[in-house]
């Protein structure tokens, strides 16, 4: 049985396919590995975050993207926020990006 890959929100997925193309590539490529193989891609692909919240890593000639997901009952995968991030290695979690995940996933009643 497959995964279902869907989106928080008609915005979110909007802000997603707004991304530069080689990162709307990956994000297209990821997403369908999803749907065969399950949330877990493994690093350097997807990480775990901690209390339900996963990282789906985006990285491209363009930059650097995350997109936070959680997973629901029935094989589902949730888009919950997106962001690009900075080319600094040392920083790339902002605690605001995390909380809005957080926040869409608890209203998704995953966290």
């Amino acid at each position: 049985m497959n995964w279902r890959v869907s989106f928080y929100s008609a915005e979110l997925q909007e802000e997603i396919l707004w991304l530069p193309a080689g990162l709307v590539a990956r994000f297209l490529r990821y997403a369908e590995r999803m749907e065969v193989y399950g949330p877990d891609l493994g690093m350097p692909h997807t990480r775990a975050m901690g209390e339900g919240l996963f990282e789906l890593r985006l990285k491209a000639v363009e930059g650097i993207a995350r997109v936070l997901y959680c997973t629901l009952v029935g094989r589902r995968v949730v888009m919950l926020h997106q962001f690009r991030q900075e080319i600094r290695e040392d920083s790339f979690e902002r605690s605001e990006d995390r909380t809005e995940a957080n926040e869409r996933g608890e209203r998704c009643g995953t966290l």
